[in-house]
Order: C-alpha cells, then structure tokens, then sequence
C-alpha cells in the first residue's frame, strides 16, 4: 500500500492498480501481483483521477498471458472516505460480472484494512453490491513467503 500513497505525489492525485493472480478451486481469488494503472498506461493519473484509456490494455493483457494471471479485482485510492464516486460507478476499471473493485481511503495513507475499505463488486449493467461493510469476512489477507 505504501506504494499507492507514493503515486499520489503527496496527495495531490488518485492512483491504483490492477491486482492480478489466479482463481481457486473454491472460487475464491488469489492475488499474486499488482500492477499499477500508470506502469500500463502511461496518462492513467494524469487528470487526478483514474482514466484508463482502452489503447493501454493490450499491456495488461499481455502482462497476464506472460504470468499465466488473470486480473481478480482492482484497488484504487481516495482522497478521504472509501464510497464510490459517480464516476467510479459508471466506469468501472474491469467492466464485466463479478469483478471486484476496492477502495482505499485517505490516499492509502495509514494501514487501511478490510472493515476500512470499500469493496464493491460488480454486475454489469452499472449495477454494484457494496460489501465494505463484510470487511474481512469477504476478503481475507494472509501473508505468504
């Protein structure tokens, strides 16, 4: 997390990553890397909010096919709380069912955790279910070595 806050440049703009791994027999998700919105395209940051432009994303595609990863969800940083924005809603990072979508407030300044994230997922159709409130009932963090 401490490398979101960094790409905020002190605040002074959102930041986020693609957070890649695999799925499960369970379905459950594993995330096993992250990769920034700004290492894949460029202007991502550049108004201060997160716009990924869809030229970027054979980048990512490829990244993905290189690790044998999929992308499992993605995390982006707030100036304060962890609601979704208007924007946020209407454009999701990964536009299809059952992608989830965090947030982490404050810049990700501090130790944000689950219980103090937002987790949204989403079902299409600019439908969301907000599970933030499940905290770490809905995501888990293990350390692994």
């Amino acid at each position: 997390m401490g490398e979101l806050a960094r790409r905020t440049l002190g605040g002074r703009r959102e930041s986020g990553a693609y957070l890649l791994g695999v799925e499960l027999p369970n379905g459950a998700k594993r995330i096993q890397e992250f990769v920034f919105y700004d290492d894949i395209d460029p202007l991502a940051l550049a108004t201060g909010e997160v716009t990924i432009r869809q030229v970027a994303l054979p980048r990512l595609w490829e990244h993905c096919r290189s690790r044998g990863y999929g992308v499992v969800a993605d995390v982006h940083v707030h100036p304060a709380g962890y609601g979704q924005s208007p924007s946020d809603r209407a454009n999701p990072v990964m536009p299809r069912a059952g992608h989830i979508a965090m947030i982490l407030p404050n810049f990700a300044r501090g130790a944000p955790a689950p219980g103090n994230i937002g987790i949204y997922e989403y079902h299409g159709d600019g439908a969301w279910t907000d599970h933030s409130a499940a905290g770490s009932k809905f995501v888990k963090l293990e350390k692994t070595s």
